[in-house]
């Protein structure tokens, strides 16, 4: 007992002293908390890296049932596969588009407006369920503890609730203070998983004996084998939404070199092209990228092999995958079940907190939402913090509300979440497929690039068939509906009043309340005029296709600014150009008011003063 209490102690010591302080400059940026690399690894990588609670436990449990678990390793090797592929897309759109966005700016500078705009939707939904399924994925490992796992619903609601509102108000506590709480639960997690690996290693050389085994409900046929290692394969993926976290939430990475970098490029300049690809905060945001390329596959492989060789699984002896296999590594240390105790506890805690990346992402998304007329302009609200309070407020609520309805199951919220990711993931790869063949000169690097590109962009297309074949008995053809539904409501609330922007609103949701300056702004300026666009065009369509109907009405809305060309607006030859909205809101008329415009008057001693 001592002897763990102890190597906790020095665990949490260590992680404690690693931990990122964030600090007051930083705080202040644009009104926003810039993170840098550790606290960038944790906050947008916490829910990849706690898919390692749920990940293999879900893929298990399309297999073991039918006892087809000795084939998991075919599931396995394609979630590496896939892991590699969208990871080094992932990672080259960091350069392209370093100014946060992912997708969403993408499809908007390459491909359509409207595929803008599905993909603004799609990832709101997937951000939403994220935070449900990692909550729910918590409750799970809990219960695990009084091997409880098939608790009523009612407690284990209640737990997700209680979970979901911690995080709740960690998020809209500020960026650094969580961030800093999720690196410290991250680095124990790390650590005492090593110590729970080589406990299994020493059970397995003492010959522990396999947990009893569970009769298969039916042997399969071959095909239906092959649709059920489809349906594995796709429950494995679940946590790549982490690339697109990390690739939208960038606008809050701080831009300059970690101190790796910057001792390579002053020891080691002979590997100035590393140094320069892992530079900045594009740098950061692959480096954070990177482990994503390993993690999924090592992890996924390691929990496999144990799996099937205790015979863990979830629902077993009333754990879940991971809850039987940390029961059994700790108990082969001094006072193991202490460790096994806390590292249960700890993975409620991180599960909780993996909805933070949902949650930070709600807000990268969000106000580009509104500044774009998807989303009513109320819910752009900023903090002293940073934090965009109404957005993460807005996304809880709607997570406790599908807690509700799918009763505190896990399963039954799985099949809605990681379908949506794979979608803005095909979308960047045709995007990154377009920007090659229109920038690099002909040659074979730029075949081959565009062919990379293009070849994941159609295996995320696969994948994302994939997800709703082989969750269409578990609900995955809801899906369809839900997508179609959300994407006609999407086109409807654009050509609505509630849609409408003209320079002077998007300046002002852009620049004074959201608080948001630079090429960040410029983009998102850039992408509200060019949906405007598309809202004109949508209109102007409609009354086209009602007049081939006889119902003719005079057109009432003006052709909206034009938005101009994508590398003008961004400035990249001049970034402290002023917004290209200055041109529109110059020329905007004053609105007359009841007695005539206010007389000027010049500043007293105190005003118009900078700090």
């Amino acid at each position: 007992m001592f002897f763990s209490i102890a190597l906790l102690i020095v665990i949490i010591a260590i992680v404690y002293k690693l931990s990122p302080v964030e600090k007051k400059d930083n705080a202040l940026i644009h009104g926003a908390g810039q993170i840098g690399l550790l606290a960038a690894l944790a906050l947008f990588g916490v829910d990849y890296f706690t898919s390692f609670f749920y990940a293999t436990g879900e893929m298990m449990s399309a297999l073991h049932p039918y006892n087809i678990q000795k084939y998991a390793f075919v599931a396995v090797a394609i979630i590496t596969i896939a892991n590699a592929v969208f990871g080094f897309l992932y990672m080259y759109s960091l350069g392209v588009f370093n100014e946060g966005g992912g997708s969403y700016t993408a499809a908007m500078r390459y491909l359509a407006p409207g595929l803008s705009l599905v993909v603004a939707v799609v990832l709101i939904q997937d951000y939403v369920f994220t935070i449900v399924v990692s909550t729910l994925s918590g409750v799970d490992q809990l219960l695990s503890l009084t091997n409880s796992y098939y608790a009523p619903w009612v407690i284990r609601f209640l737990i997700g609730a209680v979970l979901a509102t911690i995080t709740w108000w960690l998020t809209i506590r500020g960026r650094g203070e969580s961030a800093r709480v999720t690196f410290i639960m991250l680095g124990i997690f790390i650590l005492l998983t090593i110590v729970m690996s080589i406990g299994l290693f020493i059970a397995k050389g003492r010959l522990v004996a396999a947990l009893p085994y569970t009769a298969p409900v039916s042997t399969p046929t071959f095909w239906q084998a092959a649709y059920h290692m489809l349906t594995a394969s796709m429950r494995g993926l679940v946590a790549l939404s982490g690339l697109e976290a990390m690739s939208n939430g960038i606008q809050f990475v701080i831009n300059e070199d970690f101190a790796l970098v910057k001792w390579g490029k002053k020891h080691l300049p002979r590997l100035a092209g590393l140094w320069n690809y892992y530079s900045g905060k594009s740098g950061i945001g692959r480096l954070v990228q990177t482990s994503f390329l390993f993690y999924g596959g090592i992890t996924t492989a390691f929990l496999t092999y144990f799996a099937i060789h205790f015979n863990a699984f979830n629902g077993t002896a009333g754990r879940s995958l991971v809850g039987n296999l940390s029961f059994i590594g700790f108990t082969q240390i001094p006072g193991g079940n202490i460790l096994y105790w806390f590292y249960q506890i700890l993975a409620v805690a991180m599960l909780a907190a993996a909805s933070m990346t949902a949650f930070q992402d709600l807000q990268a998304t969000a106000w580009r939402d509104v500044a774009i007329g998807e989303i009513p302009e109320v819910v752009v609200y900023r903090n002293s913090k940073g934090t965009f309070t109404r957005s993460v407020t807005a996304g809880f609520v709607v997570a406790i509300i599908i807690q509700l309805i799918v009763r505190g199951d896990t399963g039954a919220a799985v099949p809605y979440y990681g379908i949506g990711v794979f979608m803005p993931i095909m979308v960047m790869g045709f995007a990154i497929r377009k920007h090659i063949l229109i920038t690099y000169p002909p040659g074979s690097k730029r075949s081959w690039s565009a062919f990379g590109a293009g070849f994941a962009g159609i295996l995320s297309a696969i994948v994302f068939i994939g997800q709703i074949v082989g969750k269409w008995t578990e609900g995955g053809w809801v899906v369809l509906i839900s997508f179609s539904v959300l994407i006609l409501a999407a086109n409807l609330l654009l050509i609505s009043p509630i849609g409408y922007r003209e320079p002077k609103q998007i300046y002002r949701i852009v620049r004074e309340k959201a608080r948001v300056e630079g090429a960040m702004a410029s983009i998102v300026e850039w992408q509200s005029l060019k949906m405007q666009e598309y809202r004109y065009n949508i209109i102007v369509w409609v009354a086209r296709f009602f007049e081939l109907l006889g119902v003719r009405r005079p057109m009432r809305y003006e052709r909206p600014a034009p938005a101009g060309d994508y590398d003008h607006a961004l400035h990249t030859d001049h970034p402290n150009a002023p917004s290209l909205l200055q041109q529109y809101l110059g020329s905007q008329p004053v609105e007359p008011k009841l007695g005539g415009a206010p007389k000027q008057t010049t500043p007293g001693d105190e005003e118009g003063k900078k700090d």
